[in-house]
C-alpha cells in the first residue's frame, strides 16, 4: 500500500483505508494541505481525514464511516462556494476532485457527469459536438454545488436553470444507498435535489439535457466611464425587457483591467462593463444588440464573435483562486431608479479595486416553470444584484465585510426578499429566504432521507 494510501497519522483511519479504493488523506498525509483548500482564502479548515473516491462505492463506504463514527461531514466538488462548505474542521470530506468523466450522447442529447465535474470539464465535451447545458459562468465552478443550488448562467434566459434541465441523478444517501433520481423514481427526492442544495446527499453523477450552441456565439463587453454609469444602466434595463431569450446582458461595476481593447488612460479607473451573451446566429445578434452597442459614448466596444468555451472562462481571472471573497445577492423584478442610484452609489464605495457589483440577468425561461415545480423558488426574479469584496490582507477583513453589510441593507429594500442560495457567505444565516415558500416541503422531504441531518454542512434545511 501506498505512502499516501496508509497515511502518516499512525492507525486511526486505517480501518477507513482498508475500505476506500481511492485516497485516504490525514493532516500529515502529502496532499492533504491541496485538498483541503478552497477557492474562498478566507475558509481555512482541517478536517480530521479527507477522502478522495474513484467511484460511488468509495462515496457508499466514506458516508457509512462518518455516520457510524459520528463524523461532521463534507461533500467537496470544485469546492467553489463562497461560504466553503465543501471543506470542514476535524470531520469528513469526500473529495470529488477525481471523478471528472462526462460522457457526451449527440443523438440524444444528453450528458452524464461525474460529481466532480467542472463547467470547464463539461464544456469541453459538449462543445465538440456544439451543444451545451446552463450553467455558470466561471469554468473552475463545480457542477455539483452549482446545479444543487439551481445553477444560472449565459444560456439561463433561453433555456432555464441547471436545474430546469436535469433528467436524472445518483445519489448516495444519508443511509449509504445509491438511488437513481429522476421525474419517474425517487420523485420527491428529485424536486429537492433541484435548488435545495447539499442537503439531500451525495450526488455522483448528473444527467443534462444539452441544446445548441455555438460552437461561436456573439459575446463581448461594451465599458462606459463610471460618471456615465447610472445613464448605461437605464438604457440596459429598457433594453433587455424586449431582448429575444437568445440575448443575455450582464453589468458589472468594476475596476477596468489593463486590457488591450480599453485605452491606457482608463486601465484602474472605475467603470461600467455591458457583457453581451447572444447564444444564436452571431450576425443576427449583431443587429439585436446594436442599441446596447450604439448608446452614449463608450471607451470599448469588445463585442465580436467568439468560441462558446472561451466565453465560459472570461471570468476565471476576475474570480480567481486566492483572494478572500465576501459576497451577498437580492433579487428583483425591475431596476427601478432607486435601484440604480444604490448600485452606482454602493459600487463606487467598493473598499477594494478587486471588489464589484454584478447584476445577473435571469428572467427569460427561468420564468416558465411555477415556482413549486423545483426547490428553486425564485422563478419571479429578472434580475441578481451581487455585490462581492475580494481582497488579499486579512487587515482589510472588517472594512470588506461592512461594505457587504451595507449592500445587504441597502438592495433590500425594493428586492423581492429572495436571494440565491450560492452566493450566501459562511455566517448568513438565510436558508429559509433561500429557499423561500418551498422551505417547510423540504423539510419534510429531509426527515425522509436524512432524519439525522447527516448532511448538515450546508444552507441548512432542518428536518421535521
Amino acid at each position: 500500500m501506498s505512502r499516501a494510501r496508509r497515511g502518516e497519522t499512525g492507525d486511526a483511519f486505517d480501518d477507513l483505508r482498508q475500505r476506500i479504493r481511492g485516497t485516504v488523506l490525514g493532516p500529515t498525509d502529502g496532499g492533504y494541505d491541496e485538498a483541503r483548500s478552497v477557492w474562498n482564502a478566507m475558509v481555512d479548515r482541517r478536517p480530521g481525514v479527507v477522502v478522495q473516491p474513484t467511484g460511488a462505492a468509495d462515496v457508499i463506504r466514506a458516508v457509512d464511516y462518518a455516520r457510524e463514527n459520528d463524523l461532521r461531514l463534507a461533500v467537496k466538488g470544485g469546492g467553489h462556494h463562497i461560504a466553503g462548505h465543501a471543506v470542514c474542521d476535524d470531520g469528513l470530506v469526500v473529495d470529488l476532485s477525481g471523478m471528472t468523466a462526462v460522457r457526451v450522447d449527440p443523438e440524444e442529447r444528453t450528458a452524464r457527469v461525474s460529481g466532480g465535474a467542472t463547467m470547464g470539464d463539461v464544456d469541453h465535451e459538449t462543445q465538440a459536438f456544439g451543444l451545451a447545458t446552463p450553467g455558470g459562468v466561471v469554468s473552475t465552478t463545480g457542477v455539483g454545488g452549482l446545479t444543487l443550488g439551481g445553477g444560472f448562467g449565459w444560456l439561463s434566459p433561453k433555456y432555464g436553470l441547471a436545474v430546469d434541465n436535469l433528467r436524472s441523478a445518483d445519489v448516495v444517501t444519508a443511509a449509504g444507498e445509491l438511488v437513481r433520481a429522476s421525474e419517474t423514481e425517487n420523485q420527491e427526492l428529485f424536486w429537492a435535489l433541484r435548488g435545495g442544495s447539499g442537503n439531500f446527499g451525495v450526488v455522483t453523477s448528473f444527467e443534462f439535457d444539452l441544446h445548441p450552441v455555438g460552437p461561436t456565439v456573439l459575446f463581448g463587453p461594451v465599458v462606459y466611464r463610471y460618471a456615465d454609469a447610472a445613464d448605461a444602466l437605464g438604457n440596459y434595463r429598457e433594453f433587455v425587457r424586449g431582448a429575444p431569450r437568445e440575448c443575455c446582458v450582464w453589468v458589472d461595476s468594476l475596476t477596468a483591467p489593463p486590457l488591450p481593447f480599453i485605452a491606457e488612460e482608463y486601465h484602474g479607473t472605475p467603470v461600467l462593463s455591458v457583457v453581451v451573451c447572444y447564444a444564436g446566429d452571431p450576425d443576427e445578434g449583431r443587429d439585436v444588440v446594436a442599441p446596447l452597442r450604439e448608446y452614449g459614448d463608450p471607451i470599448a466596444d469588445a463585442v465580436g464573435p467568439t468560441p462558446y468555451t472561451a466565453v465560459q472562462r472570461t471570468f476565471d481571472e476576475l474570480y480567481a483562486t486566492g483572494l478572500r471573497n465576501y459576497w451577498t445577492s437580492a433579487n428583483f423584478t425591475e431596476l427601478t431608479d432607486g435601484v440604480v442610484d444604490a448600485i452606482v452609489t454602493l459600487a463606487e464605495r467598493r473598499p477594494t479595486p478587486e471588489s464589484d457589483v454584478l447584476v445577473h440577468q435571469v428572467g427569460g425561461a427561468i420564468t416558465d416553470v411555477a415556482p413549486d415545480a423545483t426547490a428553486y423558488p425564485h422563478r419571479d426574479a429578472r434580475f441578481v444584484v451581487s455585490p462581492g469584496a475580494r481582497w488579499s490582507d486579512p487587515a482589510d477583513d472588517d472594512r470588506c465585510l461592512a461594505w457587504i453589510r451595507d449592500c445587504r441593507e441597502a438592495l433590500a429594500k425594493e428586492s423581492t426578499g429572495g436571494t440565491y442560495v450560492n452566493f450566501l457567505a459562511g455566517d448568513e444565516k438565510r436558508g429559509r429566504v433561500a429557499y423561500g415558500d418551498n422551505y417547510d416541503r423540504l423539510r419534510e422531504i429531509k426527515a425522509e432521507w436524512d432524519p439525522e441531518n447527516l448532511f448538515r454542512t450546508n444552507q441548512n434545511v432542518e428536518p421535521v
